[in-house]
Parts: structure tokens; sequence; C-alpha cells
């Protein structure tokens, strides 16, 4: 008879009390975000994971196997499947390493050329064991630059510089240093003699705890493969391109020059033909062929017979290029930029000064007629058909590849704007008010152009409009309604610039703008116009996005309807598609920044200290916000409505008259017989349920007193509807110069109430709700964008951080959120830089940037009291520059002004940015004294602020508490980047995959989970590509369930793809990849690699430190398990190191009476008890004993498990003992009984591991896990009974309070997972 199989019980981030639920460990859910709003707010269709299932099978036929032959070579076999394109076949052989230098050939069946855009399942003949000959073409111009970018490409494939400088896509991976090439193979490598293999376990100085330097060399190790194998010394066009007439007739198309690795200078003709040298120098044109001409058809075949060096070191190159991970090597789809840079040698490189020159204006190689219109494409993807999954799939990977090519060309336009290269349209005005047009995107400057922002905060107003109308964009095209058009829209920020790049609306350039709008207002409400057909479409929209249709007045006193905002316009292109644009108030204004004469603010929004005038009045709430608001107000109603419906059934005298709108607030949910009436179990909701159903929808009688209490809990909780709950905003309440018509007062005057309301629950609910989640570690952020995620993820916006902040200083549990108020102080101080860096960076022309940059961070960091900024030398500023100057940079302020700066001037300044912004008081002015004040690290501040603004500084030591000379000097300063914002296109399918996946693993079906989780893998896989964040979350989750079925080479498998794709999407350094090194080192642990398990920690350990510091909650963690390991390879001084340290962090984190702490305590027992010294051993078991015992009770099982421990410990000592009194009475005679002191075995030290990293296998008998099943899948019909109650009656939002709360762990993984109350 078999085992059970081990059910996965993760106790919450360990040892918590309560048995928690099936859940995996660390909150393992993709980002919650990302699931877009259906068009009818909550339904969603329940049964399609059923239908879905289905459509999946259609898409995946079974692959077959083909032969290839290809000249010079023996024929090889091809796995490949029937939705391949030929193309495909062509991709994978000009990546293989023997046929890589092939690019200009056709395929053929039985002689039939075979088209590379046709699906392999549509060519006749085609089947198992096919032959397909690779036949050589002639070459065309095209064909021979392909062919030269293509070698080219091969030769630089190790080459990190693309990574380094941020082009094409490339980003930087350090994985492969650290576990020594691929885990896989070397995993069977090292199986022999597991325990015996000398491991050096030391890890560098900087890396034990209390160790104070933060090195930042250590953060791009160089890896040995960059050293590149010379192959050759030049390969450049030559200058005698183009060819003659007479030569063209001969078939010349190219010349090139190449000097070898022997020093040997050769021109190459490339012909229809190949390549052959010909007899032309430098100075002397002669194109005959030389002799031997060494005709090839490709470039590496010729360079091979003329250049032995070249032909071996090709081929070594060619071999380590192919044994690299492919996820080193594919391009991401929007480009991550590296914050520091080692010195790069800069080599020729014919294609990169080709591309820098022809500078690619839209020249993409496979794209007939140059240019793209890239508006008819983003268009026509959305118009694709959407029926069954097959559609949907090709139209979301359609969408999210035009989106990732037109936010690379609209980024290198905004460059190019700002660089100065791109003619103006509008040449004559002021560099400030220029637009331009580029590769057919529109760039526009983030300045107040002809006043339209002047009641909105002037220029400050049209700096952020253009994020604002981002956010709309991004939140309509999640909604997807059919026939509704946005523009592609990318908002760029480079050299304090900021640039919104929009695609364009077909014929909009040729009229006014006056003619062209059809619905909304071009001067923000005085002429309103509206139109049905958009009020149509807008309706559709108006439900998922809370938008109250409403009426206004336009300049002639008429009333008009709109179902927006007024700013939204409406233009009809001439290619007859609706099109919205300026969408910057999609979402409703936050009363707290906005105060308005006459009105008042509820009592929380008061004793913050609120309405503060903001600098524009754009603040708008976040779509997150409205949500949680929305459902929080849902749940509200069912109560209120549930406790009616009792008084009546009580019989009592009368329902009690409806609460004022507004007195509700959050104190009214919680009042005592709300909460009597939730216990009364989910039976009353359904009833509510049931009533609100049949009330909206007439279908049958309703007692009118059932009626009546619909009605009340409807005024009461401000819905639109008194028949059923529906909230929604109105979006041009509080705008300026928008006038209400008079037949509408009552509602503008609740509308108005919503919004108070609104900004109430931000403070009083979400702030202190985001608080707790840290004070819980449910939320653990490592840097200030996590910080910032967590924020947005609750739908508080980055402006209430001085609030946050407050709030955490104010919290009863203030030292265990001291990691979160550093980071939230750092990201204060580096946000506060950021905005004065903006303007200081808009005053400097080009020659003086890196000069103007690193005297910024030197006033910025450096304890250097005076660094003088280095003006650009004399020579080279003409003395004619006065005459012309038109191309200076727009808002060209005095161009030295920034050289006075000093870093007194600059603190007073970021103490007063912070002050006037975030509402928060700094007492620093140095930077010394913020470190010592808030114990901040300046390597940290150094990180944040060049990720925020783009810049790349050199790969070196800085010393940045030197008082004798600056810490940075303008060598140092490498590179400027753009920061770029763009929607990101969702796969719905995959995610609902990964959804029911992960539902199904918390319900404790692992394996149906994973399969379902594999698929999504798929789907992802076709939506997105191979690279993409959500691929990320699903690798990690397939990594865990293996793992946790036993299956370990594949765990391994799949974290190491997580980790590698981390590092290549997110940043080497992330606070997700960080925790991603950590999964790989258990897994490498559980698989015997011991020496790549404990240097995967010491990485981790190292990032840790250089993002925030040792003093966090997950260092505690971390060195845990690097304690654990150390202890296991009996490494015990060292062991002892990184468990006092974790036990210091966790009482600091958990409380000293947490189980957390008893844990520790109990490692650090194990390890005193390893060094038989029985007397430490017994004093931190005797802590943890205790521990137990107050928390859990004499006879709990840790309780009793401690207490046998504390025995056997008592036992060995007194045994020591007595052996040492027999010494001392004996001397060296003494009959000496050995002491039992073993290593630890490697099973205990992994169950030891598994118990910290929250993975507990329990086995369970059959009899047990179908009672266990059962059970959950009877509370989760419980639960679902209830949700879909809160779903349908709502129809409000996307995903439940409670999901919201999980959610903002997401990315965190690490902490307790969010229990199941089921188990």
């Amino acid at each position: 008879m078999q085992p059970p199989p081990p059910l996965l019980l993760p106790a919450p981030g360990g040892l918590e009390g309560e048995l928690p639920a099936v859940m995996l460990l660390n909150g393992d859910c993709l980002d919650k975000k990302s699931e877009e709003p259906k068009e009818n707010g909550h339904e969603e269709a329940e049964g399609g994971d059923e239908s879905s299932g289905q459509e999946v099978i259609v898409i995946q036929d079974t692959g077959f196997t083909v032969k290839i032959s290809v000249p010079g070579i023996e024929t090889f076999s091809l796995q490949v499947s029937p939705q391949e394109m030929v193309q495909e076949i062509h991709q994978v052989l000009m990546d293989r390493e023997d046929t890589c230098h092939r690019t200009c050939f056709s395929l053929q069946l039985d002689g039939n050329v075979l088209d590379n855009f046709s699906e392999l399942r549509t060519i006749e003949g085609l089947e198992e064991g096919s032959m397909l000959r690779v036949v050589e073409e002639p070459y065309t111009v095209r064909e021979a630059r392909i062919h030269v970018r293509h070698i080219r490409d091969l030769l630089k494939s190790l080459d990190p510089s693309d990574a380094f400088n941020g082009v094409d896509c490339n980003s930087l991976s350090f994985l492969s240093i650290f576990t020594d090439g691929d885990l896989g193979d070397s995993g069977k490598r090292k199986k022999k003699g597991i325990e015996m293999e000398p491991i050096d376990c030391t890890p560098p100085e900087h890396i034990l705890p209390g160790s104070k330097e933060r090195p930042l060399c250590a953060l791009q190790p160089q890896n040995r493969d960059w050293k590149p194998l010379q192959c050759l010394k030049v390969l450049t066009m030559s200058g005698w391109n183009p060819p003659p007439g007479n030569r063209k007739m001969h078939g010349d198309l190219m010349y090139l020059f190449v000097i070898t690795a022997e020093d040997r200078h050769v021109s190459i003709t490339a012909s229809t033909r190949g390549f052959y040298l010909n007899q032309s120098t430098a100075y002397n044109f002669n194109p005959k062929p030389a002799s031997p001409r060494f005709l090839s058809h490709s470039l590496v075949e010729l360079l091979n017979q003329i250049s032995p060096t070249f032909k071996k070191n090709f081929a070594l190159l060619q071999k380590k290029r192919v044994q690299r991970h492919p996820f080193e090597r594919i391009a991401t789809p929007f480009q991550v930029y590296s914050w520091t840079a080692p010195q790069v040698e800069h080599a020729m490189d014919c294609v990169r000064a080709e591309d820098a020159y022809t500078s690619r204006l839209g020249y993409e190689e496979h794209i007939p007629g140059q240019t793209r219109d890239w508006n008819e494409e983003l268009q026509t993807t959305r118009e694709l058909p959407r029926k069954n999954l097959p559609e949907r799939l090709l139209r979301e990977r359609a969408i999210f590849k035009v989106h990732s090519d037109f936010t690379a060309a609209a980024t290198r336009g905004a460059m190019a704007v700002i660089d100065g290269n791109v003619m103006a349209i509008n040449p004559s005005e002021e560099t400030k008010m220029q637009m331009f047009i580029w590769n057919n995107i529109f760039f526009s400057l983030g300045f107040d152009v002809r006043d339209h922002y002047k009641d909105f905060g002037g220029d400050v107003a049209a700096y952020v409009a253009p994020t604002n109308d981002l956010n709309g964009v991004r939140t309509y095209n999640a909604v997807d309604v059919e026939g509704l058009y946005t523009l592609g829209t990318v908002v760029v920020d480079y050299r304090g610039y900021r640039v919104t790049a929009q695609s364009i609306i077909p014929g909009i350039l040729e009229r006014e703008q006056e003619q062209s709008v059809i619905y909304g207002s071009i001067d923000f409400g005085k002429t309103v116009v509206s139109h049905p057909r958009y009020l149509e479409l807008l309706e559709k929209t108006s439900r998922p996005l809370k938008i109250q249709r409403h009426r206004v007045l336009n300049d002639r006193d008429e009333e008009v309807e709109l179902c927006s905002s007024v700013e939204c316009k409406g233009i009809i292109g001439n290619d007859g598609r609706h099109y919205i644009l300026d969408l910057l108030r999609t979402f409703p204004p936050d009363l707290n920044f906005l105060p308005v004469a006459g009105e008042e603010l509820p009592e929380d929004c008061r004793r913050a200290g609120f309405p503060k005038p903001h600098r524009h009045k754009l603040c708008c709430l976040r779509q997150e916000l409205v949500d949680a608001f929305v459902e929080h107000r849902y749940l509200l109603f069912m109560k209120l409505a549930a406790i009616q419906l009792m008084q009546q059934k009580a019989n009592r005298a009368e329902s009690p008259g409806p609460l004022e709108n507004g007195a509700c607030e959050a104190g009214a949910s919680e009042s005592p017989e709300a909460l009597e009436a939730a216990e009364e179990g989910a039976s009353g909701l359904a009833k509510v349920k049931e009533l609100a159903e049949t009330i909206a929808s007439d279908s049958g009688p309703v007692d009118p007193k059932s009626r009546e209490v619909i009605q009340n809990a409807c005024k009461a909780v401000g819905s639109v509807s008194s028949t059923s709950f529906d909230i929604r905003f109105n979006p041009d309440i509080f705008s300026p110069g928008v006038r209400f018509p008079e037949s509408c007062q009552d509602e503008v005057r609740d509308q108005k109430q919503l919004l108070k309301d609104a900004a109430a629950f931000l403070l009083s609910c979400q702030i202190p709700g985001l608080v707790k989640d840290c004070t819980d570690h449910t939320v653990l952020p490592m840097d200030g964008a996590t910080l910032a995620e967590a924020m947005h993820q609750r739908g508080i916006n980055i402006r209430y951080l001085g609030k946050v902040l407050d709030f955490v200083l104010r919290s009863p549990a203030r030292p265990q959120l001291d990691h979160i108020y550093k980071i939230g102080i750092s990201e204060l101080i580096t946000r506060s830089a950021k905005h004065i860096f903006k303007t200081y960076l808009q005053g400097v022309e080009l020659s003086g940037l890196s000069a103007a940059i690193s005297h910024f961070l030197n006033c910025f960091l450096s304890s250097f009291p005076n660094p003088v900024a280095h003006l650009p030398a004399d020579e080279l500023v003409s003395k004619k520059k006065n005459k012309r100057r038109k191309n200076r940079p727009p808002g060209g302020a005095d161009n030295t002004a920034w050289a006075v700066m000093t870093p007194q001037e600059l603190w007073k300044d970021i103490c007063q940015e912070a002050k006037s912004y975030f509402d928060f008081r700094l007492e620093c002015e140095t930077v010394d004294q913020a470190v010592e004040t808030f114990g901040l690290q300046k390597i940290t501040l150094l990180r944040e602020i060049s990720l925020k603004t783009g810049i790349q500084i050199l790969l070196k030591e800085y010393s940045f508490d030197s008082r004798h000379k600056p810490a940075f000097t303008e060598e140092d300063v490498l590179n400027i980047f753009p920061v770029v914002k763009h929607v990101n296109p969702k796969a719905s399918d995959a995610f609902h995959f990964f959804q029911s996946g992960q539902a199904k693993v918390q319900q404790g079906f692992l394996k149906e989970g994973c399969e379902l989780i594999t698929e999504a893998l798929n789907l992802f896989n076709n939506v997105y590509g191979a690279m993409h964040v959500e691929i990320c979350a699903c690798l990690r989750l397939l990594a865990r369930l293996h793992y946790i079925m036993g299956d370990y080479a594949e765990a391994l498998s799949n974290q190491q793809k997580a980790v590698l794709m981390s590092e290549r999407v997110l940043g080497i350094e992330h606070p997700n990849t960080i925790q991603e090194y950590m999964h790989l080192a258990l897994y490498c642990f559980a698989s015997s690699q011991l020496s790549t398990a404990l240097s995967l920690l010491y990485r981790a350990r190292y990032l840790l430190l250089l993002v925030f510091g040792e003093d966090h909650p997950e260092m505690a963690l971390l060195d845990n398990n690097i304690g654990l390991v150390l202890h296991g390879v009996m490494e015990y001084e060292l062991a002892l190191r990184f468990l006092e340290n974790a036990l210091s962090i966790n009482a600091k984190y958990h409380g000293a009476k947490s189980l957390k702490v008893a844990l520790s305590h109990h490692l650090v027992a194990r390890v005193y008890e390893s060094k038989a010294e029985f007397r430490s051993a017994l004093q931190h078991e005797k802590e943890g004993y205790t521990i137990y015992k107050s928390q859990l009770g004499e006879s709990h099982e840790k309780t009793k498990e401690s207490s046998d421990y504390l025995k056997c410990l008592t036992q060995q000592a007194v045994a020591l003992q007595r052996t040492m009194n027999e010494i001392y009475r004996n001397g060296s005679s003494a009959n000496i009984v050995p002491l039992k002191v073993t290593a630890p075995s490697m099973a205990s030290v992994l169950e030891q591991l598994h118990i910290i990293n929250g993975i507990l296998f329990i086995p369970l008998s059959q009899k047990d896990l179908e009672n266990l099943k059962a059970e959950v899948v009877r509370r989760h019909q419980l639960q679902e009974t209830s949700k879909a109650a809160t779903r349908d009656a709502a129809a409000t939002v996307a995903a439940a309070a409670g999901s919201r709360e999980e959610a903002a762990s997401s990315l965190l993984p690490g902490d307790d997972p969010p229990t199941l109350s089921s188990v």
C-alpha cells in the first residue's frame, strides 16, 4: 500500500499559534492589480473554467519531428509544433551553434520552397520524419545587411555592453556566476560524495552580521566570459560604398573592410552570390576579385579561411553562447536600465555606428514601407476578434507586441527631442511651446502652453496631467469596450523634462481642434458638446469605472449630458473611429488636497489637518481607492439591510428611519447590532441578496416593507439608485468652471458628500490598514519602490507619504515598524531631491551634464563641506555663441546657475520640499545628520535617487564620508537614462488560469493546481513571449509546487528561470530578485548542492544590505537560513553569528514573546549543543520553552517537544560534568565514555529550513485527507455563497477587500501567508 501523499500546511511564517490554512508560503500570488475591471463590474464568468479548459485543448496540437539537411553538416532532427510558422524554424537555425552563420536561405520540402509566414499545419505533405532542405539563396542589399548585422550580433553575443548601455532590450543577469553555470548539469556532477567535498563557507567580510561597509563593486561581479575572445580587430563598412553603377551590374551589393586578429587588412565584396576578397585598399579602389578570392556564401566561412584565430575563437564563442541559459539572452519586452556600470572599453562597431547615423528613424528592419503607422497598428490589434481562447490569445499577443514596440520607439523619440535632434513642427515659437513629430509619433513637453492650465496650477499641473492621462488610458484600455479607442500613450522623463508621446489620430493635424471635438470641452467646461454615440460607448464603461452619467451647463446655459469629465474629448478620426483623449480626470478629485470655499470635510480629515492646498488642482483618487471604498460601502449596505430585515422579523414596532447619508462612516459598520447580524451567518445576507435581486429586476411581488428596507439601505450608503446598490462618482464635482443645472442640485449635494466620505475613508481605513499590515508583516517592503507599490495597492497616493509616516510614528507598535519608517524617510528625502533635481537639470546644457550631475550628487550625499562644480572648459565655448540660441534646451534658464549650489542650500531645499509637498518635518541640515538621525545608508540613498532620475554611475567604491575630497567626479557619471511610464497590456485568460490554479492549491489539490498553473504558464508565454514579470511569479509557484511534490530537479529548473527572469525584468537587486535567490538556495540545499546554496544566500544577504541595510525583518529569515546551512556543514562559530543576529532581529520585529523568537532560541540551542556548550544551549532552549508554554499551553506538541529537548540537553550536560569530574579526579588515566555529540544530519537541517520558510509536510492518512478535503470544500462553498451574495448584488468591485489585503503582499513574498479560516 502506498503511503498517503504529504499535504502542505505551512504555518504562517513558521510557527504561529493556530493551525493555518492549506496555503502556499509567502503569499506567492501575482500582483492582484493585474485583474482588469470587467465591463460589468462584479459578474465574472464563473463557469468560465470548464469552457476554457476545452478551448485550451484545441490549441495544444501534438508536436512532431522533421529532419533538416544543411549543406556541409550532417542531417539532424528538430521537434516542431503544428502552429509554428516556417519562420520560427529559420530562427532556430540562425541560433544553432553549427548553422548560426546562415541567414539567407530558404527551406524546401520535395523541391518546393516553403512560405515563411505559413503555419506548419497548412503545408501539404509535411509530416513526422519529413526532410526539409536548407537551400542557399542569392543575396540582395537588404539580405546582405541583415547578414552582416547578424554576424556582428554573434561576435558580440557574450559582450554585456548593450545591457550596461540600456539598448535593444538587453539587461543584466549574474545568477550563473553564483551557481557555476547551469544548475541542472552541475546537480548531476556534484552528486558524487555529497557530504564529503570540502566547502569553503567563509563569506566575504562585508556580508557578516554587524559589518558596516557596503561595497558597491560586488553588485556587478566581473564575469569570466565577458573578457571577449577577440575574433577580429575591425569589421566595418568600407568607405567605397555604395558600389558604382558598372559594379552594381556585376552583382556588387556593398563593400566591407576587415582587419583580422593577425593584423591582415582585407577588403571584402558582398555580391549576390556571396562574399569574396577584392583588391581594394584603404586608398585605392580595385573591385576585381583577389586571388584566391575565397568566394563563400557566408561571411563566417570566408573569414574562417583567411584567419586561423577567427576560426578558432569564433567556434569557441558560439560554443559558449549556446551554453548560456536562454533566459540570459532573450530580449526583455521593455528596456531595463542599470544604475551602475563598470568602465567598458568603447570598441569599433560598424552596425552601431550605422544605426546611430541613420538615427534608425522608424527604420525597422522587418517592416516594408519604412516608418510604421503606430496608430493604425495599435487600433487594428484592438479590433481583432475575441470570441474564443485562440482568438483572444492572438489578439492579446498582437496588442502586447505592438505596445512594447511603440514604447521603445516613443522612448527613442523622446530622447532625440530633448537632445535637440528633432526639428519642431512649430520652430518659430519659444522652446517650451514646441511640438514634434518623429516616426509617426507626436511629442509635446510638460509645460503649460497657452495658459491652458492657468486655473489648475500652471506648469506644475501641466507636468502631472500626462501621468493622470496615462492612468486614464490604462483604465479605459482595461475595460476594453468595442468601438471606443484611446491613443497609444507613453510618458518619458529625461534630463529634467517630461515628454508625452502619443500616436496620431488620422486627420487631426489638418483640422483645428474646435472643429474636431464633438464630445466634451476644450476650455475646461465653458463650451461643452455631447454626442449620442459617445454617450452610448461611455455608458458601457461607466459601471466598472464607477462614473455617473450627469448633466452640465454650457456657456449658453443649455444642459449637456456627459458620461465622463468635461475635459475628456471625443474626436472621430478620418478612419471613422471614435477616439477619446485627455483622460486626466477619469477618477474623482481628492478633496483632502482641494480646499473649496464653503465646504467642510468630515471630522477624520480635519483631525489630520486637511484640506491642504496642493501645488496643482488635478489631485484625484486612485482607482484602487474607489474600488475599496465601494466595496466597503457594499458590506455596509448588506449589514444595514440585514439588520432591518431581522428587526422586521422580530416584529419590532417599526423599521428605523433611514440614516442620513454620510452619518454612517466607518463607525456604523462596526456597531454591535451589525456585528451580531453578521454572526447570524450567511442566511440574513442571502435573504438581502435575494430581495435586492428581485427588486432590481422587478421580477416578482415584493412586500412594501422589504422594498423600504432596501431603499433605506441604498440611501444610507449613498447609492445612486434607490432599488439596488450602485455607487458612482461624478468626476466634474468641484471642477472650477463647471456649472450644474438647478434640477440636479440634490444629486450634486449627494455626490459632494460621497467625495468627502471617500477622502475620509482613505485616512480612516486605508492608511491604518496599511500600517496594520506592515505591523503584522503581511506586507514587507524592502525599498522605496515596494513601499510605493504597497501604498498604491491600497489606493493611497504618494502625496500621503508624510501622513503614513506620522501614523507610523504614533503607532503603539512603533519599534516593529522601524524598517517602514526608514524606507519611508529615505523615499521622502529622495523624492524631494528628485523634484529639485528636475528643475536643476533644466538649466544645464549638454556639455555640462556630467559635471552638473556629479556636483548635485556631491551636494546630496558627500560629507565634503564645499564641493566646487567644474564648468566646461572655456576653449570649447564658442565666442559667437549668443548669436543663434535657437537650439538651447527647452525652458533654458541661465546655463551656469547650477554651479553655485551648495550642500547646505540643497538640504535646506529638501527639508522645505518635504514640508510643502509631503507635510513632513525633516530636521536635518546635512546628509550626515540625516543618516545619523534616521539610521539611513548613503549607498541606499544613492541607489534610490539614481533609479528615480535615471542616473548611471561608475561601479567603484565611493568614499562618501571623506571630508577632504568630494565623493563624485564628473568621470563617475556615465549616462542618464529616461524613466518611462507606459500601459501594461494584460494576458487575461492566462491570469484567470493562474488564479484558479492558486485556488486549487489553497484547497489542497496540489496536482490539479499544478496542471492549471502549467497551463497558465503556456498562455502567458503565448501572449508575452518568454520574459515577463507575471511569468516570473508563475515559475516561482510552479517551483514551489514541484518541490512539495518531491520533484526537486523540476523545482530547481523552474526556480532558476524565475531568478534569471527577475534579474532581467525587474533588476539585479530588486526586492523580488532577493526573494527568488532565497527560494533557489533552499531547493539547492535540498538537492545537496550545499556550496551553491550558501553562495546564493550570501548574494541575497549582500543585496538586502545594499538595498536597505541589516535591520529588516526579512534579514532574520535570511540569517536563519544561512545559519542552518552553516550548521549543516559544521561551521558552528559562523552559524552562531548569523543565528544570533536573526534572534535579535526577530525579537525586535515580532516581540520578545513571539513564536518566531522561540524558534530562533531553539535553532541557537541546537548549534550550542553541537559545540557541546550545554549551559548556553540549555539557557536558550529554556527561553524558547517559556514562550511556548505561555503562548500555546502545556499540552501543545511544540511545548512538549521543547520540554523533551530540554531533558535531553540536561542529560548530556550531566554526562559532560561527570566526565569532567572524572578527569579532575583521575587525571589522564580516567576511563572516559566518549560524548555523543554528533553533527546534525542533512535531513534534520532540511526539516528546520522547511519550518522557518513556512513549508510543513504533514503526513495524513487517506481518511484524514478525504475528511480534510471535504471540510475545505464545504468551507469554500460557504465562502462562495457569501461571496456570491457580495458579487451579484453589488456588481461593483473587481477584487474582494480580503484579496486586496493579500495582494499587497503579492510581490513581497516571505511573510506570513494569509490564511483561510477553513482548516
